[in-house]
């Protein structure tokens, strides 16, 4: 569903609310004392109060202005709305960063038109810098972001949040063909790690194991910058599973080669 321009500086405005929103629950526990719950069947996978009230309160913000969108989240069930239009939310994307008090999770805000998402923001209230991007544009704080050419993966700096989420079958196998290839690899970042594509900083990063709540609103950022994201077979990556962000499509290119056993 295409959005006229007045449309679309509405819900770009209104998913800033949704981020301030959140951050006035994330920041009153970040580096404090607060009970984390493991949530996970086979590993660790931490869940806070801060994430849950954080969702609730996006949540709480939706319903009352756009009741009839739908509304899909990490935390709660997933609401089917009346519109094509759906909110796509991540409380804290890279909760284990949170817990341990390093600031590079953030809170990820998506619209999805029906199709794909349109509008993507990823706040992270610590370091007080917004990223945000429509898919032809993006932005850090209202600056304009670009993504940094790179001719080849020798050159690249790659990163990964970390190496268990590559779980199915030949997936660490495939990985590791792409870090030795490339000049730099490291692990940690979480969203933050995508927004550096997005800013010129980082040109690619490859992971695994992901669910729609964890790209969605990378995606807009991400393009809007000049990069490209993708499958791992380079297809839609937006519900997630194993995903490739690059700032250059030769990296782009080579990246799928050697995770696709063909380099």
């Amino acid at each position: 569903m295409p959005m006229h321009t007045d449309q679309h500086a509405e819900y770009l405005a209104f998913a800033g609310r949704l981020a301030d929103a959140a951050s006035a629950v994330t920041l009153a526990y970040f580096r404090a004392a607060l009970e984390v719950v493991d949530k996970g069947a086979t590993r660790f996978d931490p869940v806070t109060i801060a994430d849950r009230e954080a969702e609730r309160a996006m949540r709480d913000l939706i319903r009352r202005t756009y009741p009839t969108h739908g509304i899909l989240g990490e935390e709660e069930q997933r609401v089917t709305g009346t519109e094509p239009f759906s909110w796509v939310l991540d409380p804290i994307d890279g909760t284990r960063a949170f817990i341990t008090g390093l600031p590079l999770w953030g809170t990820l805000i998506a619209l999805n038109d029906g199709q794909h998402p349109v509008l993507g923001v990823m706040d992270q209230p610590f370091t007080r810098e917004r990223f945000s991007g429509d898919g032809n544009q993006a932005w850090m704080n209202g600056k304009p972001l670009q993504v940094q050419p790179c001719k080849s993966l020798s050159e690249a700096k790659l990163l990964c949040t970390t190496p268990d989420m590559f779980e199915a079958g030949g997936q660490w196998d495939a990985f590791q063909r792409v870090a030795r290839a490339a000049r730099l690899q490291r692990y940690g970042g979480d969203c933050y790690g995508y927004c550096m594509v997005a800013a010129g900083q980082v040109d690619a990063v490859v992971e695994a194991g992901l669910q729609p709540y964890d790209v969605q609103a990378l995606i807009p950022i991400i393009e809007g910058a000049g990069g490209i994201m993708t499958s791992w077979t380079g297809g839609d990556p937006q519900q997630g599973g194993a995903v490739v962000a690059c700032g250059d499509a030769r990296v782009h290119a080579e990246i799928l080669r050697l995770l696709n056993g063909q380099g």
